[in-house]
């Protein structure tokens, strides 16, 4: 890929999300610690900007460990964040490239060693990250669906790296509203493959008061959503005797939260419930298209007045 191209988005992005595709931007940031090997990473590629050589950057005092410095990109002071550093990895050629990405209404650039390419990667080919070792990644995709020999890309949890580096910018502080009252017996179901993510909302929807059940994809939300359902029709009751409302993420392995929305809204058991999407993909194309998909809300991450206000309005259409 030309790295002095501007930006990743010279097409509609709306396209490989109504077909059930992952973009994945891909990179590497050198060898990995131990190995010659230089594995590829990706991130999804509508939180990228801009892909550029990397600029002159300013380094300040007193900096994070893995804060390069400061570059000025068109009158925009953004921080740089050192990828290859915090990863454990080995840059070796260059002066690398610089990704400056935006995602849950930040601007950050991303020191990397060379971008590599953009591929579309069918959700049931990006599989969960959890338990298999790596606390900075949340997925692992199958770059060459189901062969054998398929590449594998580790997707990076850019806002868990977001909160290591400059915490300050994914904290929930305390809602200044008070408590949400659900529905006698029933709960709000989770669904983000984010352990960092997830931890944030956990505090966020306790501070009001919220009892929920906290799920890791969408795939895991549809069944958990399913098993209620079930519970509810034995007991003579709704679903929605059970379940408030859904909140849900967007990228997510296995099936994301397009998909569950989609499958919810399809299905007459569950249409009524309404979806909140919770996504740090803050574009007005993400937007909508989770309303196209039929979710009934659509907030930003990680803002948790805002997501509380969002709630009670949805709440109150019950």
């Amino acid at each position: 890929m030309n790295a002095s191209s501007p930006s990743t988005r010279g097409h509609d992005p709306r396209a490989s999300q109504a077909s059930n595709k992952f973009e994945l931007l891909l990179f590497r940031l050198g060898e990995a610690a131990g190995t010659d090997r230089r594995e590829l990473f990706g991130i999804n590629v509508f939180k990228v900007r801009e892909i550029m050589v990397m600029p002159a950057l300013t380094k300040m005092v007193n900096a994070p460990p893995h804060v390069l410095g400061v570059a000025n990109i068109r009158g925009q002071i953004i921080t740089v964040i050192d990828l290859p550093a915090l990863t454990g990895c080995t840059r070796k050629s260059g002066d690398g490239i610089l990704l400056v990405t935006e995602f849950a209404r930040t601007t950050q650039g991303f020191a990397v060693e060379e971008v590599t390419e953009i591929v579309q990667v069918d959700w049931k080919h990006v599989l969960s990250a959890e338990g298999r070792g790596g606390e900075l990644v949340t997925s692992i995709a199958r770059i060459d669906g189901d062969a054998e020999d398929s590449r594998l890309a580790q997707i990076l949890d850019v806002e868990r790296i977001l909160q290591d580096v400059m915490p300050d910018q994914t904290k929930f502080e305390k809602a200044s509203g008070g408590r949400i009252d659900l529905p006698p017996g029933t709960v709000v179901l989770v669904a983000d493959d984010s352990a960092m993510a997830r931890g944030v909302i956990e505090k966020g929807l306790s501070s009001l008061g919220v009892n929920f059940i906290m799920t890791r994809s969408g795939k895991e939300a549809w069944e958990r959503l399913q098993a209620l359902a079930a519970q509810a029709k034995a007991e003579g009751k709704t679903v929605r005797d059970k379940v408030a409302l859904l909140l849900t993420d967007l990228e997510m392995p296995e099936m994301d939260g397009f998909t569950l929305t989609r499958q919810i809204k399809a299905d007459v058991q569950y249409s009524s419930l309404p979806v909140v999407v919770h996504s740090s993909l803050t574009g007005s194309a993400s937007e909508l298209q989770a309303q196209s998909a039929g979710a009934d809300a659509y907030i930003a991450k990680f803002h948790i007045d805002e997501l509380a206000d969002r709630l009670r309005e949805v709440l109150a259409r019950r």
